[in-house]
């Protein structure tokens, strides 16, 4: 009966990435909350590594959502020629992550270990302002197709991701944030910060996963493969989903998502639930 419920708290925490990697609400705070009320029973560097492994799952949805953009085999010349430059643009927006990631991500988790869900919480809030603003703001739309990104843009984009080192600011979020601040139509927010998730978590993941050895139970590798599998799945339905609302409306509805669970979490502390 425990490894059933073991095997279901995996299926959660990957229906939990395969929403909250795309939408801008924070992924790690959604399933750092999720493990403070109901934690995986293994030790804390499986599961902190598992969190990590299951956005490979996530990563793999991209690659064949947009595998038509991201593919430039049997295109036309001018096609091949904009696609290998969109590789190149998501390569060059990586590169501020790399940097800050490898040099600064295991100083920064131990610093915020001990409140960590105080950050999530206030890091929640703080950029569900930061959305509403921007969104007020009606920066005039520049960048209407991804073709039309420039390499300073991306870089830029890039440096808005490395906000994300913080827990509960949301990777996409961030991404997005800076492409609206750039003047990138909502769309192609969305998808430029999808593709940015490529070298980014399936990098980290697979380090992660290589550096964590393989001596798992067989119940912890059917907790992976589970983890890995709903993350995939739900991925999907949860991009083109929000692909369709980014065409008709603002992030604003998720920025007042952001704050009321911010101040929820806040409260949940302030009464010791959590």
């Amino acid at each position: 009966m425990q490894n059933i419920i073991e095997l279901l708290k995996a299926l959660i925490l990957g229906v939990i990435q395969g929403i909250t990697e795309w939408l801008p609400i924070s992924s790690t705070g959604h399933m750092k909350l999720f493990n403070e009320i109901w934690p995986l029973s293994f030790s804390e560097s499986f599961t902190n590594m598992f969190v990590i492994f299951i956005q490979i799952g996530s990563v793999l949805a991209v690659l064949l959502l947009f595998s038509k953009i991201l593919n430039p085999v049997g295109k036309s010349k001018e096609g091949m020629k904009n696609t290998i430059l969109l590789w190149v643009k998501i390569a060059v927006a990586s590169i501020p992550a790399a940097i800050i990631g490898l040099l600064f991500d295991d100083a920064i988790d131990q610093i915020l270990s001990g409140g960590i869900l105080i950050v999530i919480a206030f890091t929640l809030i703080l950029y569900g302002f930061v959305f509403i603003y921007v969104e007020q703001k009606k920066i005039p739309v520049k960048v209407a197709h991804l073709r039309d990104i420039t390499f300073p843009q991306a870089l830029a984009i890039g440096a808005f991701q490395t906000l994300a080192i913080i827990p509960g600011t949301s990777r996409s979020g961030a991404t997005i944030v800076g492409s609206l601040w750039l003047g990138l139509s909502r769309t192609v927010a969305a998808e430029f910060s999808f593709m940015l998730s490529i070298p980014v978590l399936l990098g980290w993941g697979t380090i992660k996963f290589i550096k964590a050895g393989f001596a798992w139970s067989p119940l912890e590798w059917a907790v992976l493969a589970i983890g890995f599998i709903s993350a995939f799945i739900v991925s999907l339905f949860v991009m083109k989903i929000l692909m369709n609302f980014v065409r008709k409306h603002s992030f604003t509805p998720f920025a007042i998502y952001r704050i009321a669970l911010g101040l929820l979490i806040l409260a949940l502390i302030s009464f010791s639930v959590i």
